[in-house]
């Protein structure tokens, strides 16, 4: 995590990170303001919360209630060694909690980041550099030795040349990547976390056997997404690059909607017309662009080549960022291998919804071919030794697809949680599956999975697949674990060149029937992203027409700009949320595409408090009440803001009573909320303070830090893009 540091008065001092600030200073002894602790008081204050912390876990992953328990820390200070310390932690715990929980809360202690950080003894590096701002070397704390080379099945390049090329080109880019946590819970399964250090919001999950396999895996991850723009996926970008020569890529075609808003000649092909618009009902209006918002320039099309011809078809950037998400985007050492994972993905997904949508009961992995595989066995018997039991399927549907499937049990809490992964060698992707298990997993967490099911119903619900696609998280049927399973086990293999199980995977969506479409973006390598209409979807096609994401449009404009906007045009703006049929517990970040601090009134708003807002604004004081009664009957806000509700509903519950008066009420009320928030319910319900806790922002997005890190972030990937298509231009002159 990089932590910037600012000076400030005094000795006063500000680190920022990530969207939070904190403020230090020195005691008054020390010629200091004493305004705020200082940094070794923070420092103590760290090991102790990430204590607590590790206790509370424990505590709710057990329903076992923490009102009881306190903690507290002193640190021990050596008299001949300042710098030799103890830091000693004490638990007071009820007498209602059993011996066997007091020992594993004591052993969650024991798994406190800052104290294991401490105790392995951090290494510090100091260095001047030209600037901060300027100096884009990687972040990695992975320091592979070149006279080292590791190469593992799949890859054409060992992993150390890999890192090298993949961070030498964020480098280029300008981007500082850093790792925020590792994680090895069993042998031979890691994962990662890296983030982009000026723009967390870009950030990608790593998993492999080793740390080298699972940093070359977030890398990849992370180029494949900056690649397909999908860390900007449906965000706002801006005037600037909405009106720039290109929004998405240099090669992108805009179209304008036809006569009547249908769809414009040149755009998808009949194969995808057939499956995208098969009644007709897809307008020209619902592909218009999302990132740019910028209606006369239309909708943004991306050049695909056809793989059955090699014809070049135009796919609106809308369809596929509200259809595909991050499905079928890959990145490697050679476009051949990028789209042999790519092409693994889909399977994995496809095939993985048509097991838990059917519910298929799949065979198991004989223990004779599973342990062929020691490193894999080695990470499957420490799961099952933490009491964990697998069920290891084979997923190929008789042979017919390259997909594995580890499944979890977790007998503490009836869940289940099944991971799939899918590669030509069944090696990798049995290896893929176990460690997509664990990838970015506590084994606290394994108590959040879902239950299986006997209701169908549940399992084939859409939204289902979604949870699924997101985290693996939704739930499978109980028929799944059947011993009368529906295909036998098959020992597949498709592996080969990179070159030849590419072609082997496309072969099997051929038989399938299925046209193929690909992009290549080699900007920072070797990056593609594959589309397979009707089979590699994540969403359901009618959500073009009545869940696009271009929605946005609509009100984007106007709630940047909520604190200039008359009587007339808020009133206009209630009208058209209440009409539109939007979840009132939707936020506005999702609706209009701009990132908020979450830690701000703007980051916490949904479309029921806007709609209370801009009811108090304009004194339409019943329909306030209405909303604000449905606002705390289900308030998932902060305690503050809920307070704050609290009044508003009891000051409007006077102001409309016409036997009641304010001021008979107005000091117990002060005494109840405090005087600044009551000053604050008062004004709002008045007419006086308007859009209380929202700070005025534009179109400009004035103010918005944390979504301009991410438009500058996007800046230099477009900004490159730009460089690239000029020197090809100028080449081919």
């Amino acid at each position: 995590m990089e932590i910037k540091v600012n000076f400030l008065d005094n000795l006063r001092l500000e680190a920022k990170f990530d969207d939070f600030s904190v403020i230090a200073d020195q005691p008054i002894r020390y010629k200091g303001d004493g305004s705020a602790p200082g940094p070794f008081d923070y420092f103590l204050a760290s090991s102790a919360l990430c204590a607590a912390y590790f206790v509370k876990v424990y505590c709710s992953s057990r329903d076992i209630p923490t009102e009881g328990i306190r903690l507290s820390q002193n640190n021990i200070v050596d008299p001949e060694n300042r710098y030799n310390q103890i830091f000693k932690i004490q638990v007071e715990l009820p007498e209602s909690i059993s011996a066997k929980d007091r020992e594993g809360i004591l052993r969650s202690i024991d798994r406190c980041t800052v104290k294991k950080v401490v105790q392995t003894g951090p290494e510090f590096q100091i260095e001047t550099v030209a600037s901060l701002d300027q100096d884009a070397q990687a972040m990695l704390m992975l320091k592979p030795d070149e006279s080292h080379h590791t190469f593992i099945l799949g890859k054409d390049l060992p992993l150390e040349q890999t890192i090298a090329n993949m961070t030498g080109k964020l480098a280029e880019l300008g981007m500082k990547i850093e790792i925020s946590s590792w994680r090895n819970l069993v042998p031979h399964v890691w994962s990662l976390h890296i983030r982009d250090a000026a723009s967390p919001k870009c950030f990608t999950n790593g998993k492999g056997a080793t740390k080298e396999s699972a940093l070359c895996s977030a890398l990849g991850e992370f180029i494949e997404r900056l690649s397909c723009n999908f860390f900007y996926n449906d965000q706002y970008f801006g005037p600037e690059i909405a009106n720039a020569d290109f929004v998405h890529y240099p090669n992108e075609k805009w179209f304008k909607p036809g006569a009547d808003d249908a769809l414009p000649d040149g755009i998808l092909d009949d194969y995808c017309l057939e499956i995208y618009n098969p009644d007709g009902d897809l307008c020209g209006s619902n592909l218009i662009d999302t990132n740019s918002g910028n209606r006369e320039r239309g909708i943004c099309a991306i050049p695909y080549v056809r793989q059955s011809d090699g014809e070049t078809v135009y796919f609106p950037s809308n369809l596929i960022e509200n259809l595909f998400l991050s499905n079928g985007m890959s990145a490697g050492n050679n476009l051949d291998e990028a789209k042999v994972q790519c092409l693994s993905e889909i399977f994995e997904r496809a095939v993985k919804r048509q097991i838990i949508e059917e519910e298929i009961a799949l065979p198991d992995v004989p223990r004779d071919v599973l342990a062929k595989y020691p490193g894999i066995m080695a990470g499957i018997e420490a799961l099952e030794a933490q009491g964990f039991p697998l069920v290891i399927k084979d997923a190929s549907l008789g042979g017919q697809f390259p997909v594995m499937c580890v499944t979890l049990m977790n007998p503490r809490t009836g869940g289940v949680f099944a991971s799939f992964g899918a590669h030509p060698s069944l090696e990798v992707a049995l290896e893929r599956s176990l460690t997509e298990l664990l990838q970015g997993r506590s084994f606290e967490g394994l108590n959040d999975v879902q239950k299986p099911t006997f209701n169908s119903m549940a399992v084939q619900e859409p939204e289902n697949f979604v949870e699924h696609f997101i985290d693996s998280t939704g739930v499978i049927s109980w028929r799944f674990f059947s011993a009368k399973h529906d295909y036998e086990f098959v020992e597949w293999d498709f592996s080969g060149t990179n070159a030849q199980e590419s072609e082997r995977l496309f072969a099997i969506l051929e038989d399938l029937g299925k046209e193929v479409y690909i992009a290549e973006f080699t900007e920072l390598g070797n990056a593609c992203r594959i589309l397979v209409p009707d089979f590699s979807e994540v969403y359901p096609v009618s959500d073009l027409i009545w869940d696009n994401t271009n929605k946005a449009l609509d009100y984007r404009e106007d709630i940047l700009n909520l604190h200039t906007l008359n009587n007339r045009q808020l009133r206009k703006l209630s009208e058209r949320l209440d009409e539109s049929q939007l979840d009132i517990y939707s936020d506005i970040i999702t609706l209009i595409g701009v990132e908020f601090d979450e830690n701000t009134v703007w980051g916490q708003l949904t479309i029921l408090e806007l709609r209370l807002l801009i009811c108090l604004a304009l004194g339409e004081l019943e329909e306030a009440l209405e909303l604000t009664e449905t606002f705390l009957q289900y308030n998932n806000n902060t305690v503050a803001r809920g307070l704050f509700y609290q009044g508003v509903q009891a000051v409007l519950e006077i102001s409309l009573d016409d036997e009641l008066e304010l001021t008979d009420y107005q000091e117990s009320l002060g005494r109840m909320f405090g005087q600044e928030t009551l000053d604050a319910v008062v004004g709002s319900v008045e007419g006086s303070v308007r859009f209380f806790g929202l700070t005025p922002t534009n179109s400009q997005l004035e103010g918005l830090e944390k979504h301009q890190k991410l438009i500058d972030s996007y800046k230099k990937l477009h900004a490159a893009r730009a460089r690239l298509a000029a020197m090809a231009a100028a080449k081919a002159s």
